[in-house]
Order: structure tokens, then C-alpha cells, then sequence
């Protein structure tokens, strides 16, 4: 699974946009932003590259995501 959605959120950017910047059509992003479908490692590069952030940002699970934001900070 990946965090597309989530990174997006978090930086307020719409998934039209990142649809523009990736030269793909609004249904293949929004695959990858509702799991539906999974990115390329090509494309999944150039989404972390676009959104500019690490890839592993994307490929995180979410409990990996609980413990980085609540647990680092005790």
C-alpha cells in the first residue's frame, strides 16, 4: 500500500495537480491515491520527486506512520 493520499493531504495539493505534473490522466492518479491501484517504482520515484519527499515516505504502513508522529515525540 502507499501514502499517496495521506502526503497529499498533508500538503494540501490536489490530486488534479499531481495528475498534470505526472502527465497522467485523473482515474490513474486517483488508482493510486485510493489504492486501487499501485504506481510503477518509475512513477512512484517521480510522484516523491514531484511531491518533494523521500520515496520511502510513500511506502510506509500506517502503523509505521503512528509510531514516527505520536511515539518519537515522548
Amino acid at each position: 500500500m502507499n501514502r499517496i493520499k495521506e502526503v497529499l493531504e498533508e500538503k494540501g495539493i490536489k490530486q488534479i495537480w499531481l495528475a498534470e505534473k505526472l502527465g497522467k490522466s485523473y482515474n490513474m492518479v486517483n488508482g493510486y491515491v485510493q489504492n486501487r491501484q499501485q504506481p510503477r517504482l518509475e512513477v512512484l520515484y517521480e510522484i516523491a520527486d514531484i511531491l518533494q519527499i523521500d520515496a520511502k515516505e510513500l511506502l510506509r504502513t500506517n502503523e509505521e506512520v503512528y509510531k514516527w508522529k505520536y511515539l518519537s515525540t515522548y
